[in-house]
């Protein structure tokens, strides 16, 4: 079998002056177990158990999205097309189909009309987006929770 895996993503998150910032992250805790006998071990990461909706949302070509946060916690998994996501920090992030970010920018401040984030669609196809959101659970004070 391979060496454990290291799946990397982005973690949009609020700092203690409540600004959203971002960090790139890497999920390596994985077991190689079966999902269910008699199926072949594969490699599986953490799970996060509660309520959760999933949706599908399609950003068309040319859409901004102006400062705000994510309604709640998220998982944010690109489809197709490119997408942007912009923090309260300055740092602006690009994502393609497979590259993944965690939305926890929930109570950020107010700082000179920019709270939480502002995401947009980059070039000239919509971008197609897998939405996992936590209906109960609070977003992690801290990048990197999800290791």
């Amino acid at each position: 079998m391979t060496d454990k895996p290291i799946v990397p993503y982005w973690h949009l998150w609020t700092d203690s002056d409540g600004v959203s910032r971002q960090k790139q992250c890497a999920m390596t805790r994985f077991a190689l177990k079966s999902i269910q006998e008699p199926a072949t071990p594969q490699w599986q990461g953490d799970k996060t158990s509660g309520a959760m909706s999933t949706m599908i949302t399609v950003l068309p070509v040319g859409w901004i999205g102006e400062w705000h946060e994510n309604p709640k916690p998220q998982w944010i998994i690109p489809l197709s097309g490119r997408w942007f996501v912009e923090s309260m920090d300055g740092a602006r992030v690009e994502m393609g189909p497979g590259e993944i970010s965690f939305g926890g920018d929930q109570n950020c401040r107010d700082i000179a009309g920019k709270r939480g984030h502002r995401s947009g669609t980059v070039g000239d196809a919509p971008a197609v987006l897998m939405i996992v959101q936590f209906d109960n659970a609070p977003a992690p004070s801290a990048p990197c929770a999800f290791a």
